[in-house]
């Protein structure tokens, strides 16, 4: 009984990590939540790896087009130099850029990083991203991809970095960042949810040595396996249902959430 409850309660952390990650209200402290509530510490960041490493599987399905044609498109402009190609080219390069400032901050001070994940730090960082969403409710912006510049993705590399800090959500700080300058919300978030695969696959390679080594009885194995794919399915709906709310301009209720939810934890956790 008390493994079937351990069973549950890894699935319970894989569809919500899931479910929160493609929205702005940080499935990280999201994350440090749950595992107050349910009493269950995970020892460093391999869990939060693997459920993000669901999330990463989920979003390259949902992108698989643009990453096809990314990738036909850039290989094409290398070899030909067709101009009809290189906008695409381009967005490769930003992509690049905008993946530096996480991958280079999370090598730095991944350990300092990670001695953040209190509830406390999770109720504050929400009220931030809360604000910073609702400053950005009623922008429109009219940079599409082939406006996009170099400093563009280093800015929104820099708030993907900033997003590295638990409450601070990776979808919040990059699409807040590059509505500030002025995208479009589909270009923003387009170019966040790309964003999102180096930095997960990147991490993920970098930590399968510590998932297997936190891995040590069968049934985490287990655990491990169930939460994986709670967090591929509700990522991937997740981010759809996402994609419908940033075309109706909605931003402001998520806002709310980290406010209400920001506070709730403050007060009581």
């Amino acid at each position: 009984m008390e493994q079937l409850w351990l069973l549950i309660k890894y699935l319970f952390l894989g569809i919500f990590q899931g479910f929160t990650e493609p929205i702005p209200i940080s499935s990280s402290g999201h994350l440090v939540i749950a595992q107050e509530l349910l009493d269950l510490n995970l020892k460093g960041l391999s869990f939060e790896v693997l459920v993000n490493f669901g999330s990463l599987i989920a979003v390259l399905i949902i992108y698989r087009d643009d990453l096809i044609r990314l990738v036909k498109n850039g290989t094409g402009y290398l070899l030909s130099r067709d101009e009809r190609q290189k906008d695409d080219f381009d967005f490769i390069i930003y992509l690049i850029i905008g993946t530096i400032p996480a991958g280079v901050l999370g090598i730095l001070l991944g350990d300092a990083i990670e001695g953040l994940s209190t509830v406390q730090t999770v109720g504050i960082t929400l009220i931030i991203t809360g604000i910073a969403l609702w400053l950005i409710r009623n922008m429109r912006g009219r940079k599409g991809d082939s406006q996009m510049t170099w400093k563009d993705a280093l800015i929104v590399g820099i708030g993907q970095a900033v997003a590295l800090i638990p409450g601070i959500s990776r979808s919040g700080a990059t699409i807040v960042a590059a509505m500030f300058l002025g995208m479009k919300q589909e270009t923003a978030l387009r170019f966040s949810f790309l964003l999102f695969i180096p930095v997960s696959l990147g991490t993920m390679l970098l930590s399968i040595e510590e998932v297997i080594a936190n891995a040590t009885s069968a049934t985490i194995w287990a655990a491990y396996a169930i939460a994986l794919a709670g967090s591929v399915v509700a990522s991937y709906f997740s981010l759809k249902w996402f994609m419908n709310i940033m075309a109706q301009g909605n931003l402001k209720y998520f806002a709310f959430y980290c406010f209400i939810v920001g506070g709730l934890v403050i007060l009581f956790l």
